[in-house]
């Protein structure tokens, strides 16, 4: 299906040179027309990580024509539904690559009833998993699928943790707060730029803001999942009021929300003031599909 004209123009910006990315999914846990969280980050056009893999992920990597076999890496923000949804899906449309598929997957370590990324995926596709007919993945002294796991328990620590460094990029990890989710953020960096993929967090995120004070990234990715007002879960998301803040306490270059939920999007004017009485800067409320270069162009 051929994409509309503003989404073909938004995605020259994907097939350009340096670091972009493309936001596959921009909505949240409720079919409300939008795929779940996930972005998938190109260097001079070339796709190489995917960042969360919420429901529809798979269908939206297909409209790009990318094979998630054909990627660097995995990259799981938390282990919720809206996040993770999809990692069977992608398995099972891996395993008909020939030659046989390889995947590196990286995601939280585990706390409470969240197991770490490791046993998830054994509860999904190991011997005795719901989806046990992929256990090739997980199988033998060398598995297909390599996973590694990234201390996220700790919020207040700020420590960032390198996951791949490679002549062209980086990618790291950054633990965040988000109620009793292990969770992180991530961060990509290549030819002098970088985006931050903040994920789901809460207000209570200060190792966070700290860590990367003044860091100006050039493409910033939050998640406008709540309005501003009285009962909104903050234990486990920024409002849009501290979005904007988190925002200016960064620098960043450029603001996109993504996660969005109808909750927010039917406030979204109160919601875009209360950023920009804290943030200047340009702000996009995403769609499925469109592109942003960290160049500048979008």
């Amino acid at each position: 299906m051929p994409l509309p004209a503003t989404l073909m123009a938004a995605a020259l910006a994907c097939a350009g040179p340096g670091l972009s990315v493309e936001i596959l999914g921009s909505g949240g846990p409720i079919a409300e027309g939008r795929a779940g969280p996930s972005y998938l980050v190109r260097i001079d056009g070339r796709p190489r990580l995917l960042i969360d893999a919420g429901p529809g992920a798979v269908l939206r990597l297909g409209e790009a024509g990318v094979r998630p076999d054909s990627l660097d890496a995995i990259a799981i923000s938390h282990l919720h539904v809206d996040h993770a949804g999809d990692l069977a899906a992608i398995l099972k449309t891996a395993n008909f690559a020939d030659p046989p598929a390889r995947l590196t997957l990286f995601g939280p370590d585990g706390s409470g009833v969240f197991p770490g990324l490791r046993a998830h995926m054994a509860s999904l596709a190991g011997e005795n998993g719901a989806f046990a007919y992929l256990s090739d993945w997980l199988a033998g002294p060398a598995p297909r699928l390599a996973i590694r796991e990234v201390p996220a328990a700790d919020s207040a620590t700020g420590t960032e943790t390198v996951l791949i460094a490679q002549d062209d990029y980086l990618l790291s990890a950054l633990p965040v707060h988000h109620g009793p989710v292990p969770a992180l953020a991530y961060l990509v960096r290549a030819r002098g730029r970088m985006i931050v993929f903040a994920g789901d967090q809460s207000a209570l995120s200060s190792a966070f803001d700290a860590r990367l004070a003044g860091s100006r990234p050039d493409l910033l990715v939050m998640h406008h999942a709540i309005p501003e007002g009285p009962g909104q879960p903050r234990g486990l998301h920024r409002p849009p009021a501290d979005i904007g803040a988190a925002a200016a306490r960064l620098m960043a270059r450029r603001l996109i929300l993504a996660h969005n939920m109808e909750r927010a999007l039917q406030r979204r004017d109160e919601g875009l003031a209360a950023i920009a009485r804290h943030y200047p800067g340009p702000v996009t409320i995403a769609d499925d599909r469109m592109c942003f270069s960290a160049s500048g162009g979008d």
